[in-house]
């Protein structure tokens, strides 16, 4: 396979593809599923949560710690692909327990095992990109990735919206994730040669964080990210409190808000498919920041319509702009990072700690739900429009910052 090729592209980011499909089925449709199966109706809710908050916090942790491992200890068969071949095979069977779990603390054990198989994968196959791929084209191999990870969310949603079987889905997904890894292994070639890393743990953690670039690219990212996650989480409920009506040109094509809010999500990730290797490849021609800045402005613009008229019929265009615009950031952000990235000994660590500021800002929004409920009490509706305007804040501001990253145009 001819390296720089679009089946090449498509290759190196496969695995992300199975990962996209994985955590939206799993975090969406499984794993609340397979909770309210095992345990007592009225307890549901809080046992999920349990999940939820556990894989928070390894999701923080896990992907820089195996990257750190993986830079500071290559084997003879890479530094990458190891990690990835094993991390794939545990998350497999992680699915399998979780598919078959007879109890909740089954369950919990599955979970625990396919955070861990995940990052033990992850953490080291996100340094690829910047191993692998020269900076002229970090923004085709990101878009690429940013692309192949949105049409997994469609795949996903259309595969739940049609499975039958919970068991069935759990196992297609670890089928899934194995095609995946086994395509990265049989065609990608690790580079030869580069020295191990030296600092441990602690100092390697602390490392990227001495370069003002590093710090102002996880900044702006954790901005944008905080932006769509307070938009993502309380959106189903600004759909059920403010909208009320689900109809398009005189129609109501969904009864439920659920139904409504899972639309505006395939809208939202065909629109982000549209643009993820376009703007990838015009960032590798005119600059990462001129794409970041265009993107925002339209994410930070998108909020205004959402505001002003919270109507089903002008929501679903407006979803698919918006995906388009986030796809186009999510697609040059991650080639963005590569760029300041100064030694390859260090990629996967660096990439790990990066990662954060996608995991943080979840949390951080989950935070703000006290202060909607409270606001929507005063006001009905007042609790989402303060929401929704520090997101096209935090959109604004994680783009127009972009300006302070001194290494990369």
């Amino acid at each position: 396979m001819r390296r720089y090729s679009a089946p090449w592209y498509a290759v190196l980011s496969a695995y992300w593809f199975a990962t996209s499909f994985k955590w939206t089925l799993v975090l969406f449709v499984l794993l609340p599923a397979r909770v309210a199966e095992l345990v007592d109706p009225a307890e549901k809710a809080y046992r999920l949560g349990l999940l939820f908050g556990l894989g928070a916090v390894m999701a923080t942790l896990g992907p820089p710690i195996w990257g750190y491992i993986s830079d500071r200890f290559p084997t003879a068969y890479g530094r990458r692909m190891p990690y990835l071949a094993v991390g794939s095979v545990l998350t497999a069977g992680a699915l399998a327990l979780m598919a078959l779990a007879p109890s909740y603390p089954l369950l919990f054990l599955g979970y625990l095992l396919l955070q861990v198989s995940d990052d033990l994968a992850t953490g080291p196959y996100s340094a690829l990109i910047p191993d692998l791929v020269p900076k002229a084209r970090r923004g085709v191999a990101s878009g690429w990735m940013g692309g192949l990870q949105a049409l997994a969310q469609i795949a996903a949603g259309v595969a739940g919206f049609l499975g039958q079987s919970l068991a069935a889905l759990f196992f297609l997904v670890a089928l899934l994730n194995l095609l995946a890894a086994g395509l990265t292994l049989a065609y990608v070639r690790e580079p030869k040669g580069v020295p191990p890393r030296q600092e441990g743990l602690w100092e390697s953690l602390r490392l990227p964080w001495r370069d003002p670039d590093f710090r102002w690219v996880w900044s702006t990212r954790f901005l944008v990210m905080l932006g769509q996650y307070l938009v993502q989480t309380y959106l189903q409920y600004y759909l059920d409190d403010v909208v009320r009506v689900f109809s398009v040109f005189g129609r109501v094509i969904a009864s439920r808000a659920y139904q409504a809010a899972g639309l505006l999500v395939l809208f939202i990730s065909a629109g982000a498919v549209l643009s993820s290797v376009p703007a990838g490849r015009m960032s590798d021609r005119l600059g990462r920041k001129r794409i970041v800045y265009v993107s925002g402005g339209f994410l930070t613009l998108a909020i205004v319509p959402l505001l002003l008229f919270p109507r089903f019929d002008l929501l679903l265009p407006l979803a698919l702009v918006f995906g388009a615009a986030y796809g186009a950031y999510a697609a040059v952000d991650w080639a963005l990072v590569s760029d300041v990235l100064r030694k390859p000994e260090n990629h996967a660590t660096d990439m790990g700690v990066w990662q954060t500021s996608i995991v943080l800002p979840q949390i951080v929004a989950g935070m703000f739900g006290g202060g909607v409920d409270a606001l929507n009490r005063a006001q009905p509706g007042q609790g989402y429009t303060a929401a929704f305007v520090v997101a096209g804040l935090a959109f604004l501001l994680g783009s127009v910052l972009v300006s302070r990253i001194r290494g990369v145009r």
